[in-house]
């Protein structure tokens, strides 16, 4: 059974504060594609991946989609809950199968309003990944699919406890917004160079240092933000 401290975010209070949540703390599963939350509905929960992955998604009125933020162990899902918004137009999906910690919106705001550690954590942890969003709108708008699928990639098997992904190219498209063959022609580019391995919707990250040098500058700045932002080891 998965651990709270897996996340990172858990990990990271002190045993204080860790055990005043604890008993709120609801381990679930989250099975692939598994809609955490739907744009505009009432957020009633917040959740901590253990060792899934969410993708947070705009979706259009004709139905075309956008990954804007992918969220792992690192982070939590459902910011706009304690920072006052209540909803969010972005739709929440399981990218990677896995497990999460649900804690209740209501003991979550309580949280927040204690200040301190707890509030401070989350804080930081939404500077990043604004950060994320932001650096992914600018990658989307200037780089190639070339780079975004290295950007992608890199930034999900950060989030996993192995760097390999089981996800199709369709769903990788309508992630990165983009047409399916030229996801078929990055994978195909990547695979060729021995960067990965792709098959029947397995990819496995062969060659990591050269997977980040074929990546655009804008997963660097999102790791070494989050880096910066996040602490690894809990305040005790």
């Amino acid at each position: 059974m998965p651990s709270p401290k897996q996340n990172q975010l858990l990990g990271a209070l002190s045993a204080a504060d860790l055990k005043r949540i604890r008993p709120h703390l609801q381990l679930m599963d989250m099975p692939l594609g598994d809609v955490v939350y739907e744009s505009g509905r009432h957020l009633g929960h917040v959740y901590f991946p253990t060792n899934c992955i969410v993708s947070l998604l705009y979706v259009m009125e004709n139905g075309a989609s956008a990954e804007i933020a992918v969220i792992g162990h690192e982070g939590l899902v459902g910011v706009s809950l304690f920072m006052g918004g209540e909803t969010t137009p972005s739709r929440a999906v399981v990218q990677s199968a896995g497990s999460a910690y649900r804690l209740a919106g209501e003991v979550m705001k309580a949280e927040f309003r204690r200040g301190g550690a707890m509030q401070h954590l989350m804080l930081r942890y939404t500077q990043s990944l604004i950060t994320q969003m932001a650096q992914t709108a600018v990658c989307n708008r200037h780089h190639s699919v070339d780079q975004q699928l290295c950007r992608w990639l890199l930034l999900s098997i950060d989030r996993l406890p192995a760097p390999e992904i089981t996800m199709t190219q369709e769903l990788i498209a309508n992630m990165l917004g983009v047409r399916r063959e030229g996801v078929t022609e990055a994978a195909g580019k990547l695979q060729k160079a021995g960067v990965i391995s792709y098959r029947r919707g397995h990819i496995k990250v062969l060659d990591r240092p050269l997977l980040e040098k074929m990546s655009c500058e804008c997963y660097a700045v999102v790791r070494r933000e989050t880096d910066r932002l996040l602490p690894l080891v809990a305040p005790h």
